[in-house]
């Protein structure tokens, strides 16, 4: 059985694709050892969950929690990396690493760099993008994953970090369209 965590709309897409093959609980709060004990899942999967998980779960749960986060670790850690992998001009791409006790630091499991046409997508479809890619990549790649085939590996490098808070203070009151292109957003930014 799998345990999703996630408080979005967007993880129905991958939810679906996992209910194919595997019993899978959907769940929103925040979660703890005892509820961990209660069901014993196989794997643990942080999708866009809003909660920190407690190092106390992760401690009982070992590599059989997973976070998948669409940048390219190790940059872009934290809130909304898609925004800023265009804002900062940094690598695109999703990954699924090991929940850690750190934010998105954690050893890395799968990685798939991403390309975009910054004339044609906009932030809308960039974020689809990623969202599809990082859903595929779980879902091809599963059975490696809960059987062990995939080796985590340390995260390279410093990268970068972003706050919901860095967001705010750059665009200083200023809505995002989000269905501007990435070209038009850059100047707007």
């Amino acid at each position: 059985m799998i345990l999703l965590l996630s408080n979005n709309e967007n993880v129905k897409l991958l939810e679906d694709k996992l209910k194919e093959n595997h019993e899978v609980i959907l769940f929103h709060d925040k979660i703890t050892p005892e509820y961990i004990k209660e069901i014993d899942p196989e794997i643990v999967i942080s999708y866009n969950y809003s909660h920190i998980v407690k190092e106390d779960v992760i401690d009982l749960l070992g590599d059989r929690i997973i976070n998948m986060h669409c940048s390219l670790l190790p940059w872009n850690k934290g809130a909304s990396p898609n925004i800023w992998s265009f804002i900062d001009d940094t690598p695109k791409g999703v990954t699924i690493h090991v929940l850690e006790k750190g934010l998105d630091t954690g050893r890395l499991l799968l990685q798939e760099e991403v390309t975009f046409d910054e004339d044609t997508e906009t932030l809308a479809s960039s974020y689809d993008k990623l969202q599809e890619t990082i859903v595929d990549l779980l879902c091809s790649n599963l059975d490696d994953i809960l059987s062990g085939n995939i080796v985590p590996t340390e995260q390279k490098g410093e990268g970068s970090y972003h706050r919901t808070s860095d967001l705010k203070a750059l665009l200083n009151g200023r809505e995002i369209d989000y269905n501007m292109t990435i070209t038009e957003f850059k100047k707007f930014i």
